[in-house]
């Protein structure tokens, strides 16, 4: 019986240096876990861009009414819950959007890590859309699946922005 050979470095000898023996990093090959390390990926790719966004959004914020806040006596978790939050609110659904987008649309990130294997365990919308379109030559099926991942977005964007702009008409 063959044993497995010690990995030379990267987190698995990390692990094994810290007495974890049976430690195994394994998660793009493995189909329980594979989905979880596309997320991690896509969640460090993505950071950077909605911290951006966010800094923005706070650097819009009017410190005239933090500061009036403070006078008028408002404790700091009331000036986050009452006005800041608020302030970017426009910001969160921003990075919802686009990060959901990016989620539904995630093809070189997925095809780049797991090409959607092993199995079908990461298979996603956009990898259906390209394998039928441009590898078995099924156009129609590709583009109906491409619009049904349309509707999945215009199914989150059109109620909130129908609540929004009926908030600000009344």
């Amino acid at each position: 019986m063959e044993m497995d050979p010690k990995p030379g470095l990267g987190v698995e000898k990390l692990m094994h240096d810290w007495g974890f023996e049976n430690f195994k990093f394994d998660w793009l090959v493995n189909s329980d876990m594979a989905v979880y390390t596309l997320v991690i990926a896509a969640v460090w790719q993505s950071s950077g861009f909605v911290m951006a966004m966010f800094l923005a959004g706070l650097r819009g914020i009017d410190s005239s009414i933090i500061k009036a806040a403070q006078i008028d006596g408002a404790s700091l978790p009331t000036i986050y819950w009452k006005i800041i939050l608020p302030c970017l609110r426009p910001v969160f659904f921003s990075a919802v959007i686009i990060t959901s987008h990016i989620a539904i649309k995630s093809f070189d990130l997925v095809t780049a890590m797991t090409a959607g294997g092993p199995g079908y365990s990461s298979d996603l919308p956009a990898l259906f859309m390209y394998a039928h379109s441009f590898t078995r030559g099924q156009i129609g099926l590709g583009a109906a699946s491409a619009m049904m991942m349309l509707a999945g977005i215009l199914a989150i964007l059109v109620p909130y922005l129908y609540s929004e702009l009926r908030e600000k008409k009344s």
